[in-house]
């Protein structure tokens, strides 16, 4: 089940969105807290904002170094336990929103992720019931100030500014993540691609280790980490981040 949150010029609802992607059938409520029905109004995808699937009341909490050649290509090892830092909620952004670059950065890049969204309240989860926990899937772009990341010698501020957060363009709730092809272009060049196979820890992993560190909320993010392939963004170019099974993120990036 693909669950989209989107708006026709009023207040945002969900709906659900069909294999083809083109139609969405309304739903009453959220699906994240409530039961929903069928409204018996249907969209065309074209003829509706897309926002982002979901904007966590809690938090997001990132992965750092989860691909081994991202790991290398940022000149270390992958951490033996995951490397975990928090995002703000206020960097959350949806399908065709700009990616606003902050006057404080010279250099700042794109990460295409698969981020995890989970359903229930859940705390010292294990590994083997952590995909009961688990709501759905969706595209992210993990966008960082590179150089701040060094010079601050922590991640908070060059991960966490507004816009920073894409998510999109749906959340797919059905979908074996064991091996998926994760591929990010700028500008239609392709700069990423790379498989979930490759993941240092496993979503699953991922899920009880940050389990086991804060209480998780209906609604809270994980980013599973980015593949090797890092790079700049411009003023002017777009960024797709595209997640076999689910769907293309795309953004366009803007300077503040």
């Amino acid at each position: 089940m693909r669950i989209a949150r989107f708006t026709t010029g009023e207040d945002p609802v969900y709906g659900l969105v069909d294999g083809a992607g083109e139609k969405i059938a309304e739903v009453t409520g959220d699906p994240l807290y409530q039961r929903i029905e069928l409204t018996g109004a249907t969209h065309r995808v074209e003829d509706v904002r897309l926002l982002a699937p979901v904007i966590p009341r809690s938090k997001i909490i990132g992965i750092g170094k989860n691909y081994a050649d991202h790991a290398a290509e940022m000149g270390g090892e992958p951490p033996v336990e995951p490397l975990m830092f928090l995002v703000p909620n206020t960097a959350v952004v949806g399908p065709g929103d700009p990616v606003v670059l902050p006057p404080q950065s010279a250099e700042v890049h794109y990460e295409g992720e698969l981020a995890v969204v989970i359903g229930r309240l859940c705390k010292d989860v294990e590994p083997e019931d952590a995909l009961g926990v688990i709501f759905g899937y969706t595209c992210a772009n993990d966008v960082t100030a590179r150089d701040l990341q060094r010079g601050d010698g922590q991640w908070a501020r060059a991960k966490g500014f507004d816009t920073f957060s894409p998510l999109g363009p749906w959340i797919e709730t059905d979908l074996d993540i064991s091996d998926l092809r994760l591929v990010t272009r700028r500008d239609g060049e392709v700069v990423q691609d790379g498989t979930t196979a490759d993941m240092v820890h496993g979503v699953a992993a991922l899920v009880s280790y940050a389990s086991k560190a804060f209480t998780l909320l209906p609604g809270d993010v994980i980013l599973t980490g980015t593949p090797a392939g890092v790079g700049p963004i411009e003023s002017g170019q777009r960024v797709e981040v595209e997640i076999e099974g689910i769907g293309t993120l795309a953004n366009p990036v803007v300077r503040h």
